[in-house]
């Protein structure tokens, strides 16, 4: 008597490999037909492979040579099960240098100009170079103007110099905000920097070989702290400093709390600020097409494709956030303000991906604090 197994190869062989009059024989192990003095004419359309990990599910019911849904931790590409692993996103944004911690320290205490960014100085209060009463507010901008004139760029920061000159016998101290614009926009979108708070690092301050009290004042972001930015808002304020009771001790006034103006003493002048980080490559067009492909999916299983693209272009963009409890929204304000799209447009994609999001495996979304309108 026949075997089962032999049974299932003939019936197998009689459906897939009895084309043109040939009768060849089916293999269930390579999916495949081996034809009559080995020609494949023989050889019919094959069903879909459904088993575990990447077979199948399902075939497709309008046309079973392709699969129609997939296993667990598997999707749907053009008929085919693929890893849901997105592939490398360096074609729509760049994230990496080759720059090691060592070297950038190194670079960074040497203010090589390699790793200078040439960003726009901009203020109404003052000017680069020149003296000036410090007793007050004064502000200052380090912008590139990217989202305008340099759409297939995006830029990192890893650091910052200024060089702070002070009249002898001062007695006002500068006292430094930082504030980051990650891709433009308004400065109400730019988030404040902690210098010195929760191990995030402070300036660090040199005094120069110069007959005036200079100072050179670093910060330090290297590869632990790096981020996105357009524009960096400094705010400079001034403190009196005193000396204690013990004498031993400083103590720091603001300004404003003298009465007597007199008490303001000397002038400052900023003879430089220095941004240091890299461009990276950023393809506005193509993540358009991705987006696209939302609504119109150019094949099946794109529109899949595409969510997990974007999906891991979203986690790792945000995952330069500044520190904090909870991460800043950077891609909403990629979508904003270097692809130009409207605040319902991000709400759209942002929900279409979080949809898609909840229904893979093993996966963990997280909650983002607002940061562009």
């Amino acid at each position: 008597s026949r075997t089962s197994t032999y049974w299932l190869t003939r019936i197998q062989s009689f459906l897939y490999c009895n084309e043109n009059g040939l009768l060849g024989s089916f293999s269930e192990e390579t999916h495949s037909c081996t034809c009559p003095n080995d020609q494949v004419v023989c050889t019919a359309f094959l069903p879909c492979t459904v088993g575990d990990a990447s077979a199948c599910l399902t075939c497709a019911p309008d046309n079973r040579t392709r699969c129609g849904t997939c296993n667990t931790g598997y999707m749907l590409s053009q008929g085919l099960c693929k890893p849901e692993v997105a592939e490398s996103t360096d074609h729509y944004i760049g994230f990496e240098t080759d720059l090691q911690d060592l070297e950038m320290k190194y670079l960074l205490q040497k203010t090589d100009r390699r790793i200078e960014v040439h960003a726009i100085f901009i203020s109404n209060d003052m000017r680069l170079n020149s003296w000036f009463d410090p007793s007050w507010r004064k502000r200052m901008l380090l912008t590139l103007k990217s989202n305008k004139y340099k759409s297939s760029l995006v830029h990192m920061i890893l650091g910052l110099s200024l060089q702070i000159c002070l009249t002898k016998n001062s007695t006002l101290e500068p006292v430094l905000a930082v504030y980051i614009n990650p891709f433009g926009g308004s400065h109400s979108e730019s988030w404040f920097m902690p210098v010195n708070e929760n191990s995030f690092p402070d300036w660090e301050r040199t005094k120069l070989d110069l007959p005036l009290q200079c100072y050179n004042w670093s910060l330090t972001l290297g590869n632990k702290w790096k981020t996105f930015f357009e524009t960096v808002h400094i705010y400079l304020r001034s403190r009196i400093k005193s000396n204690g009771p013990n004498g031993n001790e400083s103590i720091y006034y603001e300004p404003l709390e003298f009465i007597d103006p007199s008490r303001n003493l000397g002038y400052m002048k900023i003879n430089n600020i220095q941004v240091f980080g890299y461009s990276m490559h950023f393809d506005p067009e193509a993540i358009r097409d991705l987006i696209l492909q939302l609504d119109y999916p150019y094949t099946q299983g794109s529109q899949d494709s595409a969510l997990l693209q974007l999906l891991e272009i979203r986690d790792r963009v945000n995952k330069l956030s500044p520190p904090g409890q909870r991460r800043l929204d950077l891609f909403s304000c990629l979508l904003r303000h270097r692809l130009k799209l409207s605040t319902s447009e991000v709400v759209r994609i942002q929900s279409a991906l979080q949809a898609f999001n909840a229904k893979l495996p093993n996966t963990v979304d997280y909650d983002t604090t607002k940061l562009c309108s």
